[in-house]
């Protein structure tokens, strides 16, 4: 993905594993003459860098230290231009010609605690961009941290608010239903003090002011009865016969692309075998 949004006003910021093993950039052809004055071959990939071994870390390029509520202190350590090295796998099995070079900045997290009360363990990000200064190291972890309450908010659009109940034919039904799910989410949001939040047993009290939305629409039931509707009482009606039993649908839905890609090859083997 860094590789196709290259030039683009986009970056990509991901969490890595903590067994993951990087490489360091690859030096010049200058660099590569004065450590190596007996010549040979200048290598594609400098030395690994390795999470579980602090002694291939090395000096960092950009280090941080910031106070915060909920996590204390928070260390950051950052190594400019570290790159993944790709093999023929994956996602990169059907790339033809010699695998490019994605550099990066590798940026190593350490708190002093978790807000659940968890060991705080090293945490590692690798945004897809390079030459960051102490500033902009800061943003790019705390933008990840930022990512639970993007995440909180999807999940009750989806599970409380239904974004992902109706089945929806087109494509603008969809963006309707969106808006209507972001227009009831920022309702939820305004009368947080005008209702009293029913919380579960295993939930902790929380006060007026910080309610979320699903406790504003457990609420809401003794909020509808005070609030104006500007509908009117619906009418009583009797649905109608519908398709006789038996016959076709004449008239079938439109059918859209979901974007789907087409199979891609587990391994060298099979993809050999498919061919071009």
């Amino acid at each position: 993905m860094a590789r196709l949004l290259a030039g683009l006003p986009v970056e990509v910021l991901g969490r890595m594993r903590s067994d993951r093993v990087m490489r360091r950039p690859t030096p010049s052809l200058k660099e590569y003459a004065l450590a190596y004055p007996q010549g040979g071959r200048p290598p594609k990939h400098d030395k690994e860098f390795r999470f579980a071994k602090p002694a291939t870390w090395g000096e960092p390029d950009a280090a941080t230290v910031q106070v915060t509520n909920r996590y204390g202190t928070a260390q950051a350590l950052a190594g400019d231009r570290l790159h993944p090295r790709l093999t023929t796998r994956s996602a990169w099995i059907g790339h033809t010609g010699e695998l490019p070079i994605i550099e990066g900045t590798l940026i190593r997290l350490q708190v002093d605690r978790l807000p659940g009360g968890g060991d705080p363990l090293p945490l590692g990000l690798w945004p897809s961009a390079t030459g960051l200064t102490s500033e902009n190291v800061d943003v790019r972890w705390q933008a990840f941290l930022r990512r639970f309450d993007i995440e909180h908010l999807f999940r009750t659009m989806k599970q409380t608010l239904g974004w992902t109940r109706p089945k929806l034919r087109t494509p603008g039904a969809g963006d309707r239903w969106t808006w209507i799910v972001i227009a009831a989410h920022t309702h939820l949001r305004l009368l947080r003090r005008a209702t009293v939040g029913i919380r579960r047993p295993w939930e902790k009290p929380a006060d007026v002011g910080r309610l979320t939305p699903a406790r504003v629409r457990r609420g809401f039931r003794n909020l509808r009865p005070h609030l104006a509707c500007p509908a009117r009482a619906p009418k009583p009606s009797i649905p109608g016969p519908g398709r006789p039993p038996g016959s076709k649908n004449r008239r079938p839905a439109t059918r859209y692309d979901v974007g789907k890609t087409v199979h891609r090859p587990e391994s060298i083997t099979e993809r050999n075998r498919l061919g071009p």
